[in-house]
């Protein structure tokens, strides 16, 4: 499965792209708890304190928000899908 990265998450790892082999029919999940596990580094970056994705972390399956799904991080992923972690960023003038 193709996992990209950005932000702060890309630099924690030192690439933008990582690909995972994950068993077809697990859940989106399943693909983030073998993120975790590969690239450990990444854990205080993507979970918050009760080890759930952050608030601040968006996760998108082919384009489409993990959280807008109707199965959230329960969706089925067969390994053909690309998924997005985006953190929050945040900047600008303050003007």
């Amino acid at each position: 499965m193709r996992v990209n990265l950005f932000a702060t998450l890309r630099h924690a790892v030192g690439q933008k792209t990582i690909h995972l082999e994950v068993p077809k029919g697990c859940s989106a999940q399943t693909v983030l708890d073998v993120l975790l596990e590969s690239y450990p580094v990444l854990i205080p970056l993507m979970l918050d304190e009760d080890r759930n994705l952050s608030r601040f972390v968006h996760m998108f399956i082919n384009g489409r928000s993990a959280v807008l799904l109707p199965l959230g991080l329960n969706t089925t992923v067969d390994g053909s899908e690309t998924l997005d972690f985006f953190p929050a960023v945040a900047g600008g003038s303050g003007s």
